[in-house]
């Protein structure tokens, strides 16, 4: 039976659930599916092109996967993740993928409803996350096929949209099309709860019992949401043993820090710019130039979509043209020719070494429609839309510009956590970031290191693409279905519920 009324939460609901996970993106999507019965097995056809994994996998092939030791299976694997589940989950779904190759997974899913574990997912829109806030006609990093989630095909809900047998990459539309429709597909969506604001999470000492369909919970120790739904703001507080952050990492964009970034025509998204484009007469080519700030992907998504609407573009950002550690460096020229044709202006088109450029004219030395500004960082915006930069010989430079993007990467945003959730990084003393300072967890079961019952994943914990988050689900849903097994064996255990048939 539901939890709840579906698309719906009672403004005091003393109930327990046992997992309430924060976030409606691919991370949660792919938790809920693997909560709601969905068991991964050895597909008893299959074989892996690993022979060390093939062998451990044969072992104990009577097992689901969420079973068996993942640490043990884990063993001796290498990816492009940092975290061992992530590579192990990717290679079961994709063998090879790296090498070229489009294996079929050796996974076979069964549906086994003893395997259910009631939880709800609560997320700000409908199921898909921020994939519904981005530009929706740019292209995917990854590979289409890498989007998807366990049990549906990409290719079969977008039938005819490939666009070439070597480069089958997606736009965020078709993207967030999937992951809604993903959720309808698997018959998930009485846990998905959407319009939902969590406002804090804390931890709650509580001593009686609730029951939850044919299950007894006794509890020692709560989790307690709160938070807002829906239009009308309508506050509820959940009660639940686990908690799972799957809230991604573009809630908060970084700023400079400067003089003015708070002026109406300085912005930190590139879904502002498209807005810009797309208003008659806002942005055209008559207008001044547009400023990117930053040497990231989505600043040279910005510097396209400038230059699409033959807007010339100003683009300043901190690093040398040629430094190793641009991203443009790790992307194969047949898969990303775009952002190669960004990073050839950035190298090729350089404002030249030069005096303050007058503000009040156009300076000879700009580009016709894109100039790069290496080694250059922006000391103020002036409300007069001048923007002044300085090179790395200390050079001022002042330019008249029609809108400014900064686009210097994204924070998570964890208000709702004691902190902001900071205890809970590798280094406490600094603020979570998804590269930098991720959550500290359990490599095997993704649980917080420095709160039982806490999980973390996705971008939180450093799996930044759909591909490796996946692996986090894994983690969490076997350690909750261990969880389950041993409080069934052996009754309650220190801040954990004990499930009594």
């Amino acid at each position: 039976m539901p939890l709840l009324e579906e698309g719906s939460v009672p403004r005091d609901c003393t109930q327990t659930v046992p997992v309430v996970i924060i976030g409606n993106g691919p991370s949660g999507i792919c938790l809920s599916y693997l909560l709601s019965g969905y068991t991964p097995y050895l597909d008893p056809m299959a074989v892996h092109p690993n022979p060390i994994l093939f062998r451990k996998l044969q072992e104990a092939k009577q097992l689901p996967i969420t079973e068996q030791d993942l640490e043990f299976l884990c063993e001796g694997l290498e990816g492009r993740s940092g975290n061992p589940v992530a590579v192990l989950f990717d290679t079961l779904l994709h063998p090879n993928a790296d090498l070229g190759f489009e294996f079929p997974s050796v996974l076979q899913w069964r549906m086994e409803k003893k395997h259910n574990i009631p939880h709800l997912i609560l997320g700000k829109a409908t199921p898909g996350g921020a994939w519904h806030a981005m530009e929706g006609s740019m292209l995917t990093i990854s590979l289409g096929v890498w989007m998807e989630l366990p049990g549906v095909n990409y290719k079969d809900l977008t039938s005819g949209k490939r666009r070439s047998v070597s480069n089958d990459r997606a736009t965020p539309d078709e993207i967030s099309s999937y992951y809604k429709n993903y959720v309808k597909l698997m018959g998930l969506q009485k846990n998905f709860v959407d319009n939902t604001y969590v406002t804090s999470v804390q931890k709650l000492h509580r001593s009686h019992e609730k029951t939850l369909g044919n299950d007894k919970y006794t509890n020692s120790t709560d989790n307690e949401s709160t938070g807002l739904q829906g239009d009308t703001h309508v506050p509820f507080s959940l009660f639940a043993e686990n908690v799972v952050l799957a809230t991604g990492a573009s809630d908060s964009p970084a700023r400079l820090g400067v003089e003015g970034e708070d002026l109406p025509y300085v912005f930190h998204s590139v879904r502002d710019l498209g807005v810009a484009v797309s208003c008659h007469g806002k942005l055209g080519s008559s207008s001044d130039p547009v400023l990117v700030v930053g040497a990231g992907l989505s600043a040279a998504d910005a510097v396209l979509c400038t230059l699409n609407h033959r807007v010339s573009v100003l683009h300043a950002f901190r690093k040398r043209a040629d430094d190793p550690g641009l991203i443009f460096k790790q992307l194969p020229k047949t898969l990303y020719p775009e952002y190669h044709r960004v990073y050839h202006m950035m190298c090729s088109q350089v404002y030249p070494a030069s005096p303050v450029a007058n503000p009040t004219s156009s300076s000879p030395s700009l580009f016709p429609d894109y100039t790069s500004f290496p080694e250059h960082c922006v000391l103020s915006f002036q409300p007069d839309m001048h923007c002044v930069m300085r090179g790395s010989n200390g050079v001022l430079r002042v330019f008249k510009v029609s809108m400014v993007l900064v686009l210097i990467g994204t924070y998570p945003n964890l208000f709702f956590l004691k902190e902001q959730g900071q205890y809970l990084g590798l280094d406490p003393s600094r603020p979570i970031s998804c590269r930098q300072n991720p959550i500290d967890i359990n490599p095997y079961t993704f649980e917080c290191n420095a709160e039982p019952g806490l999980f973390a994943m996705g971008p939180l914990v450093g799996d930044n693409f759909v591909r490796f988050l996946k692996g986090g689900a894994l983690g969490i849903a076997s350690c909750l279905r261990k969880s389950n097994q041993a409080s069934l064996r052996g009754g309650v255990k220190s801040n954990r519920l004990a499930v009594e048939k």
